[in-house]
């Protein structure tokens, strides 16, 4: 498995490579836009312009991000990845309004549309490069729990996608003549990058306000309830907080009371592993230990219990709703 210092500076490079292959790209649609004249070109040419800026900005927050935490950041720097996506996603808010403003204007005042079929190859080209740098984009980055990285390719990817709309709007327009539909296209396209901007925007501040991830609680608890050892009679109180590629995870583990300090410790070094292997290697996690009270016996699976108080009832599943739950979990409450 591969260390946090080596997986942020993989994403730093692959970052690197996005920004570069962004000003190729940006180069090649201005080209189009001047050779037609399109405004509907434009939306995509402006768009590149975004792509630019918030690769820029990325790799300047990756930078930050990948530092080690310090004393005034004792939580690291991987909140800088936040800023970035939610940076990345007012620019394309903006450039979407501006694609708007510019598909109005030309609408109340035409011009012709010259040489839309070399504009159409060169769109297209760089669509089909948009998206296989995407799809690299965000895997990478879902694989790296990497906010950032993961916006980059999702914004790549929904480029392509309205490239490819874009493109069957400029072919109908170049077979039916119909200059309106340049403005028209651009004015449609303009509001899906205003609804894509607004949702990265959305997904930046709930990560900086330490919003519920509730995809992985979900995983979380799955995977709990699945490697559950019968020493662990509860788990609760259970909060998560991703910050870049690092996880922090924070809990009460109830176990037999009168396990030592030595034995409740390897206990948590357990816990500690199986998180590890499913969510990375960049983990920070802090257990308070619970010993068992009388009530705990009807849902403790220790067999071989010398000091048990009541016999075994059945086994409380740990769920999203009960497992952050601040107290202790029993039969009677459950």
């Amino acid at each position: 498995m591969h260390s946090p210092s080596h997986t942020a500076r993989q994403t730093f490079i692959l970052q690197r490579w996005i920004t570069l292959a962004g000003v190729v790209l940006l180069i090649i649609k201005f080209t189009a836009y001047y050779l037609t004249d399109s405004v509907a070109i434009l939306t995509d040419a402006l768009e590149s312009i975004v792509n630019v800026v918030a690769g820029f900005v990325s790799l300047y927050s990756l930078y930050v991000a990948a530092k080690p935490r310090d004393a005034d950041h004792p939580y690291g720097h991987g909140k800088a990845e936040f800023l970035s996506a939610g940076v990345e996603g007012t620019l394309i808010v903006l450039a979407g309004i501006w694609i708007i403003v510019e598909a109005v204007s030309k609408l109340l005042h035409p011009s012709p549309v010259e040489q839309l079929d070399i504009g159409i190859l060169l769109i297209a080209i760089s669509g089909l490069i948009n998206y296989l740098i995407g799809t690299l984009a965000e895997r990478t980055g879902q694989r790296n729990n990497s906010l950032a990285i993961t916006a980059t390719g999702k914004h790549l990817k929904s480029d392509a996608w309205s490239t490819a709309g874009l493109i069957a709007g400029l072919t109908l327009m170049y077979f039916s003549n119909l200059p309106w539909l340049d403005s028209a296209v651009a004015l449609l396209f303009g509001t899906i990058i205003i609804y894509t901007g607004v949702g990265i925007v959305r997904k930046s501040i709930a990560s900086i306000m330490d919003e519920a991830d509730t995809a992985l609680l979900q995983q979380l608890v799955a995977m709990l309830n699945r490697e559950r050892r019968n020493s662990w009679i509860d788990l609760h109180n259970l909060r998560i907080i991703k910050y870049g590629n690092s996880l922090h995870v924070d809990c009460h583990l109830t176990i037999p009371w009168y396990l030592n300090v030595h034995e409740a410790h390897q206990e948590i070094d357990h816990l500690g592993r199986l998180i590890r292997n499913d969510f990375g290697s960049s983990l920070e996690m802090f257990v308070h230990t619970d010993g068992c009270l009388p009530f705990s016996c009807k849902v403790c699976q220790v067999e071989s219990c010398a000091v048990r108080k009541a016999p075994f009832h059945r086994r409380l599943d740990w769920t999203m709703e009960n497992i952050i739950e601040n107290k202790k979990h029993s039969l009677e409450t459950a």
